[in-house]
């Protein structure tokens, strides 16, 4: 179940009101007059199962609410009531396959956002997995692919096509581009200097690695991968499932490729570089072409779902 808290102007509570009585899926309705002072206005709550949550909250935006008052949205961890579970009931469709696109909107706009806090962890998983390649340690490859926050501007490139946002498009973009670039060039430096300490080797880079070799040796198998994984991680963001994003990001081989082709360009390997490179295009590619596909499917789904739900008398 979700709860949602409404600001509304004192002239529209009527019309709210029926919109969400006339919507199927809710209960435990409040209304308290002259509540609200910014802005000022009546307060409203609402509980509304999940399936039916994205249309309700289409429905107040459609009446301006969003612009002329507020409407903040909760998850309800625990909720003891009969009424809930007969709104949860009636509601059309089950709502772990539900998809809230303004919260979707939101999650990604944050995590597309190219702050401090996200180059650090992207360079620092970049380095982590530079040590993972010269080693060919799979625990640490795994280790900086936990870390790495790439999906966050790739989930928002996915969401930005699907909605036509073009202003999330360019920030999930720049994200991605100028984050894997700054994490490169620091990782350069990383494995110049963990060179000059006698940490790092050439030698070490081109051994064999049977560990590791994948991360500049891209295949079929990496393109698939990437598509599977694409899937599950809009699915995990989607459905609030966000702890299952640990497991799609230690299934792709970004953070690794970029690190793999920043230590040889270090070295000067430029068949490595090549190959890390393209490995990387390839799981950035797929990610992306899955993840638009997977929300497609999904708007599809739930717009058809949407229109055979009754109207509440």
């Amino acid at each position: 179940m979700l709860h949602l808290r409404l600001i509304v102007p004192a002239d529209m509570t009527e019309e709210v009101v029926r919109t969400v009585e006339g919507t199927v899926g809710t209960a435990h309705l409040v209304v308290v007059p002259g509540a609200a002072r910014d802005p000022a206005g009546d307060l409203v709550m609402c509980d509304v199962a999940r399936e039916a949550g994205d249309g309700l909250i289409a429905d107040l935006c459609a009446l301006g609410i969003d612009k002329s008052g507020s409407i903040a949205v909760e998850d309800i961890e625990l909720s003891l009531s009969r009424r809930a579970d007969q709104a949860e009931e009636d509601a059309p469709g089950e709502g772990a396959d539900a998809v809230l696109w303004d919260q979707l909107a939101e999650a990604t706009h944050e995590e597309s956002t190219l702050s401090v806090t996200y180059l650090a962890f992207l360079a620092i998983a970049t380095m982590i997995a530079a040590c993972g390649v010269v080693l060919d340690n799979a625990i640490l490859i795994v280790g900086a692919m936990a870390v790495g926050p790439e999906f966050g501007p790739l989930a928002g490139i996915c969401t930005a096509v699907v909605r036509r946002s073009a202003r999330l498009a360019l920030r999930s973009l720049a994200a991605l581009i100028v984050g894997f670039a700054a994490a490169m060039v620091l990782t350069t430096g990383f494995s110049l200097l963990m060179t000059a300490l006698g940490l790092f080797s050439k030698s070490m880079l081109e051994a064999d690695r049977p560990n590791t070799s994948f991360v500049y040796a891209p295949d079929l198998f990496s393109f698939v991968v990437a598509i599977l994984a694409g899937v599950a991680g809009m699915l995990s963001l989607t459905s609030a499932k966000s702890g299952l994003l640990v497991g799609v990001a230690i299934s792709v081989t970004t953070v690794p490729a970029a690190a793999n082709a920043a230590v040889a360009l270090g070295y000067g390997d430029l068949h490595q570089v090549l190959g890390s490179s393209v490995q990387l295009l390839v799981n950035l590619a797929g990610i992306v072409l899955a993840g638009t596909l997977t929300l497609l499917i999904q708007r599809y789904l739930w717009k058809r779902t949407r229109a055979r739900s009754p109207v509440r008398g």
